[in-house]
């Protein structure tokens, strides 16, 4: 295709045709649609990936207004599942966006097909479901992407990506090394920070379920989480 008419054409240059044709190919399962995964999401879609699932039961917030991409006032109320995959087509129109109105957890996961996957990013809060994605794709043979520990944290330098078992100090990446130590999982690429996290102020907002206190979170923390995963999903699948 002619450059000027392709919108590709930056990624191409770095890619090359094969890698481009990779990523046409491939079907990518993003399980959260928050500040992590809508930037994710939205980073695979402007890189080329085929075919987009997305499975978030949340609808747009008012406090979603400071660090989700998918969160405008137009946009408040919706499914963030549609918002996202009104975003992507308007982006992209070749995208096929398949989209999941569900709270993903281990009674709901039989919902999916774990073997049409070519790439997994688990971006939910719940360590129940974290788990479940991790056992899910590593019977499927499927490569997963997890995130860790956004909230709480001001220093998006401090991201970086390894395995679960090389993480410190971040709470979640503990919960996660624990329990996937028993059931014997032996990896998992995760994206995690060493900062401490930051104790947040009060709040009079409704806990969300399972939550002891409101995560505070800012614009430039869960947006950096993930561009990270999008990158390293790009790579993987383009065989960089």
């Amino acid at each position: 295709m002619n450059g000027t008419n392709d919108q590709f054409a930056r990624t191409r240059l770095l890619l090359g045709d094969d890698g481009m044709h990779r990523l046409a190919a491939a079907r990518v399962a993003v399980f959260g649609i928050g500040g992590v995964g809508g930037y994710a999401a939205e980073a695979l879609a402007r890189s080329g990936v085929g075919t987009l699932d997305l499975i978030d039961s949340d609808t747009v917030a008012f406090s979603n207004l400071n660090r989700q991409i998918i969160a405008t006032h137009s946009t408040v109320g919706m499914y963030k599942v549609d918002a996202a995959a009104e975003r992507i087509k308007d982006i992209h129109p070749f995208t096929k966006v398949n989209t999941y109105r569900v709270f993903y957890t281990p009674e709901t996961e039989k919902m999916f097909d774990f073997t049409q996957y070519n790439y997994i990013i688990d971006a939910i809060d719940t360590v129940t479901g974290k788990i479940a994605l991790v056992m899910n794709a590593q019977t499927a043979g499927v490569p997963i992407i997890s995130s860790m520990g956004a909230g709480n944290k001001l220093n998006p330098a401090a991201f970086e990506v390894a395995d679960i078992y090389k993480t410190s100090v971040c709470p979640l990446a503990r919960a996660m090394r624990r329990e996937l130590k028993k059931r014997g999982v032996k990896k998992l690429k995760v994206v995690y920070s060493k900062e401490e996290p930051i104790t947040p102020f009060p709040s009079d907002e409704a806990l969300p379920e399972g939550k002891r206190q409101i995560p505070g979170s800012v614009a430039f923390v869960p947006s950096v989480v993930g561009l990270i995963i999008a990158g390293e999903v790009i790579k993987d699948l383009a065989c960089i």
